[in-house]
């Protein structure tokens, strides 16, 4: 099952994507949830009627009025999380970022899993992204997939995580480089550098779509795996590609570690951290390494990103520039 928020005669409303349709949960049954807040605070009561009606839709059985895909008014598909971490689960990434920093490979890596949370309240989904002028100093995407929680749990262990995944997305974790790596000078962080923007979309995707990409996960790792090709593209141009079976962490994993001594919450969303090859930073460094006079790229005004993951969509993004000419980058003593 596909599913999509969108603005609907100006309300919200939550969709089921159907083809090249959507069709809005309350045109087709008045008792399915409104929007998908409150679906995943009532999963495990209305997700079976969910896929029934779903399977109605495709079948031609149920009644609705279709609003073409492409001119959906779409949001992010988890508007309003309740909260938002990113983890680290590309071995890839982390050692070639790493390498490119001259530094070698830490071990921990390989010990635990990681996250950081980063700013619920600044996600968004299709369109365009407004950035102030000190984001476009060295203004960078990051392709990355990401999973909504649809249940309650406190101390959850990684064999019985995946039953707290509702779905998957496509997310891309925006950095302002500059402000990044300022700030994590002083080792706390990533904070402006991340809290303006996290796109999640286009659609939220029910595990059961993904099947027959599943797969293994890695020796002596649990959870499900999927392989799930990554591509991202700017300005029509591929810059990125990869796969989430290159996970070295299981969502489920990084779940526990969540969950321990705390509780996750339907709504949470948690992303996967970069895929090998994922952004602009770690393609600079290798390509310095490989070549001193290598041009770096950073994303500008007028820019579109395209991120795409097989079986949950492509996600549409326009870097935008603000009105605005204040710096807070100029008010360091």
């Amino acid at each position: 099952m596909k599913l999509a928020s969108c603005i609907i005669n100006g309300t919200e409303q939550l969709a089921f994507c159907v083809g090249d349709n959507l069709y809005a949960t309350k045109d087709i049954n008045t008792n399915l949830p409104a929007t998908i807040g409150e679906l995943l605070q009532n999963w495990d009561a209305q997700i079976d009627n969910m896929h029934a009606q779903d399977k109605a839709i495709k079948e031609g059985k149920a009644a609705g009025n279709p609003i073409p895909y492409a001119t959906a008014n779409l949001m992010a598909p988890v508007p309003h999380p309740t909260s938002c971490r990113d983890g680290y689960a590309f071995r890839q990434h982390v050692a070639a970022a790493r390498r490119n920093r001259k530094v070698d490979m830490i071990a921990e890596f390989d010990q635990y899993p990681i996250f950081y949370f980063t700013n619920h309240n600044a996600i968004q989904g299709p369109g365009e992204i407004p950035v102030m002028p000190d984001h476009l100093k060295k203004l960078d995407f990051e392709l990355e997939a990401a999973v909504v929680l649809c249940k309650k749990g406190r101390n959850v262990r990684a064999a019985d995580a995946d039953q707290y995944i509702g779905g998957y997305m496509i997310m891309n974790d925006m950095s302002a480089r500059t402000l990044q790596m300022e700030e994590m000078l002083l080792n706390l962080g990533p904070a402006k550098g991340k809290d303006f923007s996290t796109v999640i979309g286009p659609v939220l995707v029910t595990p059961d779509e993904l099947e027959p990409y599943r797969k293994a996960p890695k020796a002596n790792h649990t959870g499900n795996t999927y392989d799930l090709k990554m591509r991202c593209y700017v300005n029509g141009i591929q810059v990125s590609e990869g796969s989430m079976g290159d996970m070295d962490w299981t969502f489920a994993e990084i779940v526990e570690r969540c969950a321990y001594g705390a509780d996750i919450l339907p709504g949470d969303v948690i992303g996967s951290g970069t895929v090998g090859t994922g952004c602009f930073l770690e393609l600079n460094g290798t390509g310095k390494l490989n070549d001193p006079n290598y041009k770096e790229q950073w994303l500008q005004p007028g820019d579109v990103v395209e991120m795409e993951i097989d079986g949950l969509g492509k996600l549409w993004n326009k870097i935008v520039l603000e009105d605005e000419s204040w710096s807070i980058l100029a008010l360091k003593k």
